[in-house]
């Protein structure tokens, strides 16, 4: 093991590929955090915060991701937008001093490549866009991302109103193997919680 200690480095220095370290998130108190931040959010649209259960899921990922992203996914209207395009991201940035950027599926299919740029990317409505047309070349806007945070480590939170086996009729069997190997899988199951 320790021959590949110096060949690694040798690697490096030749500029080779070479493995990604993956962002670690280790947010202590994590339920506290989610639920503040969470009810803070919810103070805009004058909504009480009310736990769920899939928040221990999204808790036990805050406290150490193990270097994965996250993948919200199921039935409306109980949360998932909300954790992906304010909470997860201010919690991110309040305990971690780092930035996600966020996207809606439209503005992923939009801005592919300023997209694919970004370390920290959180889609949310994945499943409602269309294939990206840029001059005439198709481009399958949300494969590419996934591609590239199992290539280049970066870290990916995404929302969708899809079930897993909708993801791979979709995305096909490559994405969803992808989002497998690059995520925590979170299923939200329930009545709507909007009012």
């Amino acid at each position: 093991m320790s021959d590949f200690k110096n060949i690694y480095e040798q690697m490096k220095e030749h500029g080779m590929q070479l493995p990604i370290e993956p962002f670690r998130i280790r947010i202590p108190d994590a339920k506290a955090v989610l639920e503040d931040c969470f009810s803070f959010f919810l103070s805009f649209e004058n909504t009480r915060f009310s736990w769920q259960q899939e928040y221990e899921d999204v808790v036990e990922w805050l406290t150490d991701n193990n270097g994965r992203g996250l993948l919200l996914y199921g039935d409306c209207g109980r949360g998932k937008s909300i954790l992906s395009r304010y909470v997860i991201p201010a919690i991110l940035l309040k305990c971690e001093q780092k930035v996600a950027s966020v996207y809606d599926a439209p503005q992923m299919n939009k801005n592919i490549d300023e997209v694919l740029k970004k370390h920290i990317i959180s889609l949310d409505d994945i499943g409602t866009e269309d294939v990206s047309v840029n001059y005439g070349n198709k481009r399958l806007a949300f494969a590419e991302i996934i591609d590239a945070a199992e290539k280049q480590g970066k870290l990916i939170i995404i929302s969708t109103n899809l079930s897993g086996a909708e993801l791979e009729r979709q995305y096909g069997k490559r994405v969803m193997e992808r989002i497998i190997s690059t995520t925590k899988r979170i299923e939200f199951r329930g009545r709507s919680l909007r009012k």
